[in-house]
């Protein structure tokens, strides 16, 4: 099952895809796609079914033509992980790394899948990272193991961890800075739940004005979605709604091998089952 949240900024409807694609208005069952719904017992794709095979959950009139929204509400937080595949990280002339390298993302950038991305002011490298995105469903503290650490994913999303590698690496070595700026989190189009989703093998691809960038796949992880979970967990207490970006294949322009964006530039992030996002960059 999928979730969404379509609409404009401020006023998005809570949706869920069902398996016959029609599009369902969830506000008889929850505001918003918020950690809360996440968390419902017993789970929110159950009390879906359960609503509409009771007909009690219309289809939403219009839907193809609304703004996508991203697909979960306010996150407490950003996780992220960085060089986290292999060939990104022989790109960029890193060593594979022995434990997650573990950074945050101001929750305030994530934005709709197709929203306007704003370079910042002052801006020389701002780059492209298309990602598979966790989306926290149950609080995760101290998971003793893999089992424990996948029983508190609630889906699948994709990510497009935009950074500016002048503000995260030459103004004083403080990644959060490079990754802060507004707008620089597009989240979705969809939440997909993890019961739909093996995230072993997915095909990630993003395109900068219909040039491909990065053609990779999440088997090229070096610390796998629920790993990635349980280690978090360790040191930090994930909560429903939280998002975990998981790293990005090779590709971005850090590796020397593109221009960086512009306003104007077009750019396209797709994972395998997952769908697809389109972002046109604009001026802060």
């Amino acid at each position: 099952m999928q979730f969404a949240r379509l609409g404009p900024i401020g006023e998005e409807i809570p949706v869920a895809i069902d398996e016959d694609g029609r599009v369902l208005d969830l506000r008889s069952l929850t505001s918003d796609i918020t950690g809360a719904f996440l968390a419902s017992d017993p789970g929110p794709a159950q009390l879906v079914r359960h609503a509409r095979d009771a007909g009690d959950l219309p289809e939403l009139t219009g839907a193809d033509t609304m703004r996508r929204g991203a697909p979960v509400a306010r996150p407490g937080k950003v996780v992220c992980i960085g060089l986290n595949y292999r060939d990104h990280a022989a790109e960029t002339g890193a060593d594979i790394p022995a434990e997650p390298i573990v950074f945050m993302k101001d929750p305030s950038t994530v934005v709709g899948p197709d929203d306007t991305v704003l370079v910042p002011r002052g801006s020389e490298k701002t780059d492209w990272e298309v990602e598979l995105a966790v989306v926290v469903g149950r609080t995760a503290r101290y998971c003793d193991s893999a089992a424990d650490a996948a029983g508190c994913i609630a889906g699948y999303a994709v990510a497009n961890d935009v950074s500016e590698r002048a503000f995260q690496l030459e103004r004083g070595g403080q990644w959060d800075k490079g990754k802060s700026c507004e707008t620089f989190n597009p989240l979705g189009p969809w939440l997909v739940t993890a019961d739909a989703v093996d995230p072993a093998d997915l095909r990630m691809r993003l395109t900068v004005n219909g040039e491909v960038r990065q053609d990779g796949t999440t088997a090229d992880m070096v610390f796998d979605p629920v790993e990635v979970v349980r280690y978090l967990s360790q040191f930090m207490v994930l909560r429903p709604g939280d998002v975990i970006n998981t790293g990005t294949p090779a590709g971005v322009a850090l590796g020397g091998g593109a221009p960086y964006l512009r306003p104007g530039d077009v750019v396209e992030c797709s994972i395998d089952g997952l769908g697809t996002q389109r972002q046109t960059m604009g001026a802060a």
